[in-house]
C-alpha cells in the first residue's frame, strides 16, 4: 500500500486529487493539509510514502517544506513530489534542488498522477525525458549553488557517463541501448552513481549532472 500525504493550500485541488486516489486499491490517502508548516508536521506524524507537494503557499511555501522533510533523518524514505499550476514554474528547478523527487503539473492527466505517485516509490524516473530537457533548458543556465564535487570524484568514468546520460533524460532501458549493456546493468551503474552522490531518486541525479558540469545546457543544444 502506497501511503500519500496532500499538501495544497486550494481545498478544490486537495478534493479533487483525494478522489482520484481514493477510489485506487494500493493508496491510502493519510491526511491533507493548506500550507507548508502543517505539511511538514504531518510528514512527521505519518512518515508517508509520497507527498503531493504545492509549491506556492501561506505559512511555508512548498521548496521550504520541501528542505525540512528532506533534512530530517527519520523521513528519509518519504518522497516529495510537487504541484504546479505551470509546467515551468520558476520555483521547479529549485524544488529539485532541495530535494524534490519531480513535479506534475496541477491539470495532469489523472493516469499521469496516479503513474507519478507509483513510480516516486520507486525512485525511478519521476521526470520523463521530454519535460527533464526543456526543465534544463529553461533553468539550468541560472547560477548554481555552491556544490561539492566529492560524489563526482568517487564515480568511474562508466558511471559518469551514466550519470551523463540520466542528465539527458534518458531511462534505463535507453541508457542500456546507448551503452550497449543489459537494462539490469544500466539500472546497476544508476543504483550504484545515485549511491556515491548521495542523491535520493533519479531527479537528484539529473540535478547533480548538471550542478558537476558532466552535463550543460550548451552540450545538450548541440546534441552532444
Amino acid at each position: 500500500m502506497i501511503r500519500v500525504v496532500m499538501v495544497d493550500d486550494q481545498t478544490l485541488i486537495r478534493t479533487g486529487l483525494r478522489a482520484l486516489l481514493d477510489a485506487e486499491d494500493d493508496i491510502d490517502v493519510l491526511g491533507e493539509a493548506g500550507d507548508g508548516r502543517q505539511g511538514v508536521d504531518l510528514a512527521r506524524k505519518y512518515r508517508p510514502d509520497v507527498v503531493l507537494m504545492d509549491i506556492q503557499m501561506p505559512v511555508l511555501d512548498g521548496v521550504a517544506a520541501t528542505r525540512e522533510i528532506v533534512a530530517d533523518p527519520t523521513l528519509s524514505d518519504v518522497r516529495v513530489v510537487m504541484l504546479t499550476n505551470f509546467g515551468l514554474d520558476e520555483y521547479v528547478f529549485d524544488a529539485l534542488r532541495a530535494g524534490a523527487s519531480g513535479f506534475l503539473v496541477k491539470d495532469s492527466e489523472p493516469d499521469d498522477v496516479l503513474q507519478a505517485v507509483r513510480v516516486a516509490t520507486e525512485g525511478d524516473a519521476l521526470l520523463s525525458p521530454v519535460v527533464t530537457r526543456t526543465l534544463i533548458s529553461e533553468f539550468v543556465s541560472r547560477p548554481p549553488d555552491a556544490i561539492s564535487a566529492g560524489g563526482l570524484e568517487q564515480l568511474t568514468n562508466r558511471e559518469r557517463e551514466v550519470v551523463a546520460l540520466v542528465g539527458h533524460g534518458l531511462s534505463n532501458t535507453e541508457i542500456a541501448e546507448k551503452m550497449v549493456v543489459s537494462p539490469t546493468t544500466a539500472k546497476t551503474h544508476v543504483s550504484r552513481a545515485m549511491t556515491k552522490t548521495g542523491a535520493r531518486d533519479r531527479a537528484q541525479l539529473v540535478v547533480f549532472a548538471y550542478e558537476t558540469g558532466l552535463v550543460t545546457a550548451r552540450s545538450r543544444k548541440t546534441g552532444a
